[in-house]
């Protein structure tokens, strides 16, 4: 395994830092305050005009859709080792990747249409979203099952001639609240009779599509994420056209283990991003602050928690490149464990120093005039989101016990 960045990567990786210092870190304090004028005056839904401006200056710069890997559409794509420090460039801001069009859940269903989709569906819905013209939201999660087992899914999805008709509740949409959000990837259950994994489907749902409605934004540790928001979102007699049929009837189980592996993995190169400004963050505080006589860096307790801080920085990051290096050269299936593991490990690591790092800066850490309340948000979220630490866990050890199986008829010895 070679981690080095070739000389394009290394390129594309000081184009990027210099233009995310000189917009992006530049105008958080402006941004923070676009949004807090948006929402005083009732329009906390209304997308970001600075954001706007700076998509433009990326993609003057060829800064953008960075995370689809090598297509006809994107014939200059990255690998995913290629991409991983750029994508933890992207972390360090949560609003950042947006401007890169490389922000989720818009990624995973490029990468789901790029892969999956018809010529058709490429057309209406794929070309609009690399243009960055619409959004769109991923409808998987619902609120009456443990849907982290997407065999447990409740939503309806059944044939009536030319049409699907599409019945059920979903919450945590994420990005359904952006008015420019489009289209969903609804799944669902087309066959309850079928084998366990080959009962779902998904399909193109266009927003505007009646029957679809939203109930309202769910709220993370009290954030509406807005513009973006996480919805909970009615569907009753929604109709579309089988044409929107994802792949086929019975494959949707299939689609959501292609798209949730980039998915995962991207979630973790930018939580490293997300940490290292955190202990930077805490790094800074603790020289400056004094406390009993003396600057706080010079107790011992914050020389254990930034050495710690480093070596579980370092050993994500090695650990994010291996999977990254496995789903390039052996594919998403066989680099199962190894994104698994990283799943588990990148935001509890994150947690934990994002946690330290509010420590450090007392209760300015906590409010609003540090970046590191929401931060810890985002980290303990991912705990959760794209599946919760138990069942990734379960996956590992699994994998982990059929490597040392017990041979029948032979001793543990054997």
């Amino acid at each position: 395994m070679d981690f080095s960045h070739s000389p394009k990567v290394e390129a594309l990786r000081q184009q990027l830092q210099a233009f995310f210092d000189e917009h992006i870190a530049a105008n958080e304090d402006a941004h923070a305050a676009e949004a807090l004028a948006h929402r005083d005056a009732g329009r906390a839904w209304t997308p970001s005009a600075l954001l706007e401006s700076l998509k433009a200056k990326a993609r003057e710069h060829g800064l953008w859709n960075l995370f689809l890997p090598q297509s006809a559409r994107v014939p200059t794509g990255l690998t995913n080792l290629e991409y991983a420090p750029l994508c933890e460039i992207m972390g360090r801001v949560p609003w950042a990747p947006e401007v890169f069009n490389c922000s989720a859940p818009d990624t995973g269903n490029m990468e789901v249409l790029e892969r999956y989709g018809t010529p058709a569906q490429q057309a209406r819905w794929l070309d609009p979203l690399l243009a960055g013209e619409i959004r769109s939201a991923f409808l998987m999660t619902e609120p009456d099952v443990a849907s982290s087992d997407a065999t447990n899914i409740a939503c309806s999805i059944r044939r009536d001639g030319d049409s699907y008709i599409i019945d059920g509740r979903k919450w945590f949409s994420s990005g359904a609240g952006d008015p420019r959000c489009a289209v969903a990837i609804v799944m669902g259950k087309t066959d309850a009779d079928a084998a366990a994994h080959q009962q779902q489907s998904m399909v193109l749902v266009p927003m505007d599509t009646p029957g679809l409605r939203i109930l309202r934004p769910v709220t993370v540790f009290g954030y509406d994420d807005a513009p973006h928001g996480h919805m909970d979102i009615e569907l009753r007699d929604v109709r579309v056209p089988v044409e929107n049929v994802i792949l086929g009837e019975g494959r949707g189980f299939e689609i959501a283990q292609g798209r949730l592996g980039p998915g995962r993995i991207h979630h973790c190169m930018r939580l490293i991003g997300l940490a290292e400004r955190a202990l930077e963050l805490l790094c800074r505080r603790v020289q400056a602050r004094v406390a009993f006589g003396k600057p706080i860096a010079s107790y011992s307790v914050w020389h254990e928690r930034i050495a710690e801080a480093r070596c579980a920085i370092e050993q994500a990051r090695l650990l994010t490149l291996k999977a990254a290096w496995m789903m390039d050269t052996a594919g998403n299936k066989a680099a199962r464990g190894e994104i698994a593991m990283i799943k588990v490990v990148a935001p509890s690591m994150a947690e934990r120093i994002i946690d330290w790092a509010i420590q450090a800066h007392g209760g300015a850490g906590v409010s609003q005039d540090t970046p590191l309340a929401q931060a810890y948000v985002s980290a303990r979220s991912l705990r959760l989101a794209d599946g919760p630490d138990e069942v990734h866990r379960v996956a590992i050890a699994k994998l982990e016990l059929a490597r040392h199986a017990v041979r029948e008829g032979r001793g543990q010895h054997g």
